[in-house]
């Protein structure tokens, strides 16, 4: 939110955002993975179908919702903080790290103790409390267990597993600063393909040839 302005002032709110979120996504062909919704931001793990798709996503969805919040609230103006900022992942390696990241968000911010209390998230479809129409399972998810019981389990058993602070600050500087996440063979290919540095330059002088 445009300094820190609250997107959400109460549920019906939060449920009108994720109405336009799906219609953007069925539109953009954005398959969408976890989701949560913070008082003042959102996490969201996508997988766009071709290029261009996220981005057409996300601008759908800010036009639709800015409209609808400011004639709702009788406001004018921003709401957001600029555009939508993102960081791409290798899934092998990154997915279900940040799906969890998304996910215990809530906890990290002190709103509940366990993430399936928190109704704004995918929490509760994983963990087998709800079906989310919203969401698209990877295929990464479904290889946790052979059953619907034995991926709710799994899962759990994984957000239990607090994540080092190292990974919470990766994911975080992804998010923030559209840093690339994956193996060394991965972000040398997603470099080249992007044609810019999608990682942090190292430390200190440069090595003599």
């Amino acid at each position: 939110g445009n300094d820190r302005t609250a997107l959400f002032r109460d549920d019906a709110d939060r449920e009108r955002y994720l109405g336009f979120l799906r219609e953007a996504a069925v539109a953009a062909k954005v398959a969408l993975h976890a989701y949560v919704l913070m008082d003042d931001h959102v996490h969201l793990l996508a997988t766009p179908a071709g290029s261009g798709g996220l981005s057409r996503m996300m601008q759908a969805l800010g036009r639709n919702y800015v409209g609808w919040f400011n004639h709702r609230h009788q406001r004018s103006g921003t709401l957001w903080e600029g555009r939508f900022r993102s960081g791409l992942i290798e899934a092998e390696t990154w997915l279900l790290p940040c799906m969890r990241y998304i996910e215990l968000n809530p906890v990290r911010a002190g709103l509940v103790a366990d993430p399936a209390d928190y109704r704004w998230s995918s929490a509760r479809h994983h963990l087998g409390q709800r079906t989310d129409a919203l969401l698209s399972d990877h295929a990464l998810f479904w290889a946790l267990g052979n059953t619907p019981f034995d991926r709710e389990a799994a899962w759990r058993d994984y957000l239990a597993q607090p994540p080092l602070a190292a990974e919470v600050q990766q994911v975080t500087a992804s998010g923030l600063r559209g840093w690339a996440l994956g193996r060394a063979g991965f972000l040398e290919r997603m470099n080249e393909v992007a044609g810019r540095r999608l990682v942090p330059a190292r430390r200190g002088r440069p090595r003599k040839l």
